[in-house]
């Protein structure tokens, strides 16, 4: 092959590689995401659970999971648990000290705009037109981007397997009820009405209704509405969220654009790495068997 048509290899997989790794964060960053007053959504309503763990179970029957049974008894329900693998809900009691303590239902908030799609270089994360934000483990190289990027802390990677490199996170249930129309498992499982399924911006005209009507007890605030840019998983409670180990301090615009001034210098280095490795295979096909510089004669 002639020197022009090396240099010419050599240059396209050196753009080659820069295109593959920058123009999808770049088409991720600036895509957006769509209008989601219709998402699908689920409201909480803390003064309505009583830790009775109904939905963990719900969410494991729905999804298949293996986490442990006993942990979700009534004789462990004083254990405090953590997402994990396969644990993608968790419920636990929260507050205490000067405040009431109360049980909170944890899971993925499916944001509205997520930052964990706009980071993964790969698209096993994504969002459908319902809203919630789907995971694909056959796409994950195990870059953990998405652990980084998540405001709420909520992709749990499976470290007990070094050969898969793959996360856990609730999916909404959208391949197994949602897109047959049936609410997530954990709704469909909540005894006491504590968790109501339905379009966004109804669920929300109904949490500012209850907050509006009992304004005795409501705090008045739904957590989700604007946290991030908005949730699709949004609570309401009668204890202040920050005494409840909800995060505090969250932006209200989406998060996308800040994590991407984080990442954004990591394709970059691969594009730069990718190039230099190109430039080195160039100069060691340019010698010949013995190691010495090809006779241009």
């Amino acid at each position: 092959m002639s020197d022009g048509v090396t240099r010419r290899g050599l240059f396209k997989g050196a753009l080659g590689a820069l295109a593959a790794t920058v123009l999808p964060r770049s088409l991720a960053r600036a895509s957006g995401a769509p209008s989601k007053a219709g998402a699908a959504a689920v409201l909480v309503d803390i003064t309505r659970c009583i830790g009775c763990r109904a939905c963990m179970r719900g969410c494991q029957r729905a999804n298949d999971l293996n986490a442990p049974q006993e942990l979700m008894d009534m004789e462990h329900l004083s254990t405090r648990l953590e997402p994990s693998f396969l644990q993608w809900t968790v419920v636990n009691r929260e507050g205490g000290g000067d405040a009431p303590t109360r049980q909170v239902k944890r899971q993925c908030m499916h944001c509205l705009e997520p930052a964990c799609v706009s980071v993964c270089p790969v698209a096993a994360l994504d969002q459908t037109d319902q809203g919630p934000v789907i995971y694909r483990e056959s796409r994950c190289i195990g870059c953990r981007y998405c652990m980084i990027a998540c405001p709420f802390e909520v992709p749990r990677f499976e470290w007990n397997n070094g050969l898969t490199p793959v996360i856990g996170k609730c999916q909404f249930c959208a391949q197994q009820r949602l897109f047959k129309g049936l609410p997530p498992g954990c709704v469909e499982a909540c005894p006491t009405g504590a968790l109501k399924f339905g379009r966004r911006d109804d669920l929300l005209f109904e949490a500012k209704s209850r907050l509006r009507s009992r304004p005795d007890v409501y705090v008045d605030h739904v957590y989700g509405e604007e946290e991030v840019g908005g949730t699709s998983w949004m609570y309401i409670s009668d204890v202040p969220f920050e005494k409840l180990g909800f995060k505090q301090h969250l932006p209200k615009r989406p998060l996308p654009t800040l994590t991407w001034d984080v990442v954004s210098w990591i394709p970059g280095i691969v594009a730069v790495l990718a190039s230099l490795f190109g430039v080195l295979a160039f100069s060691l096909s340019r010698k010949n068997p013995h190691g010495t510089p090809e006779d241009k004669s």
